[in-house]
């Protein structure tokens, strides 16, 4: 058969089909849109509440231009300039990464470290200091991991930032002859406390710390924040999934499963009006606590890690009479 004589007759397209068509690239690219979403979105989050990507994040300066914040942070560098003739920067290498931090040496035997929350640098922590020092206390503010002048990329809620912080423990004991320490945490803070302090590597030395707005696992506190601020609470197991991945931990584990284990001295500062780390949760968090020299002052007002500058004299008579009353603890 001659090719030329084949006569082509033309497929017609319905429009049924053109519609059929169209509804199945539509549903595609929405299931495509969809599924995107489902993971660009918690990575996206996860990164800009998690990750540092660069050094001008979470660095010294102030976070936040909330008008409370900029206070606080205001009112801690003016502390720390009355005090520059006693301050000495600091530095140690942890697991590869250079952490830095400032030590006031008074003169004291004893040192109180202080451990800020998420996107803080040590310059935050001097807001905190003139209880210590009133009682006998040299000064540690630290830049954890992946804040300040320090290395690091990611913010593991206290997981690998309890071992940096058993670390410059040991440094203020073996080379400035510090014979007992005091931690206090602030949030996330208090989170890196409350690990270092039931490892098992945690020296019989420190003497005990103070929680400020503690919570029983990041995710909880993570959650809270998502619903009062509008954000998709419903993510939150997918961006738990993204931190698995680039760290290896679960943001829901938390001090909830270690607290029981504690015996040394715990004095806890927290806010009914805390909408993040919720009242109810911290009176858990002290019921389950072991140790049997365990405080908790309640405050009526002061949003959170918003105590101190709330009621700055309840504050620090607390933290007075809760060293005043450190007994040692047999561990």
């Amino acid at each position: 058969m001659n090719p030329l004589d084949f006569i082509y007759t033309p497929h017609v397209i319905t429009t049924e089909q053109i519609i059929m068509f169209s509804i199945v690239v539509f549903l595609t690219l929405n299931a495509f849109v969809l599924m995107s979403s489902l993971f660009v979105i918690p990575y996206v989050l996860y990164v800009a509440h998690l990750k540092r990507t660069d050094k001008t994040k979470w660095g010294r300066e102030c976070s936040s231009s909330e008008p409370l914040q900029i206070e606080m942070h205001s009112g801690a560098l003016a502390w720390r300039e009355e005090n520059i003739e006693y301050l000495r920067e600091m530095h140690i290498v942890n697991e590869g990464l250079n952490l830095y931090g400032e030590y006031l040496d008074f003169g004291f035997k004893k040192a109180a470290i202080i451990v800020p929350g998420r996107t803080e640098g040590l310059c935050y922590g001097y807001y905190f200091a003139k209880p210590y020092k009133e009682m006998g206390y040299n000064i540690l503010t630290i830049d954890q991991r992946a804040h300040g002048l320090s290395d690091g990329e990611y913010n593991t809620v206290g997981f690998n930032e309890h071992r940096d912080l058993l670390a410059w423990i040991r440094l203020l004991h073996d080379e400035y002859a510090i014979e007992s320490i005091v931690l206090h945490g602030i949030c996330i803070g208090s989170s890196c406390c409350m690990f270092a302090l039931t490892s098992g590597n945690c020296p019989d030395y420190v003497e005990g710390m103070v929680a400020e707005g503690m919570y029983p696992t990041f995710g909880d506190s993570f959650k809270n924040h998502m619903t009062n601020c509008g954000g998709p609470a419903a993510a939150l197991p997918l961006i738990d999934i993204a931190m698995k991945l680039h760290t290896g931990y679960s943001m829901m584990y938390g001090p909830i499963h270690v607290i029981g284990n504690l015996k040394k001295p715990l004095l806890m500062l927290h806010s009914k009006e805390d909408i993040y780390s919720l009242p109810e949760a911290a009176q858990i968090l002290y019921d389950t606590c072991g140790s049997e020299q365990k405080s908790i002052v309640w405050f009526e007002k002061g949003a959170h890690s918003r105590l101190r500058i709330t009621d700055t004299e309840r504050y620090d008579s607390s933290i007075c009479s809760f060293l005043s009353n450190l007994q040692p603890v047999n561990v």
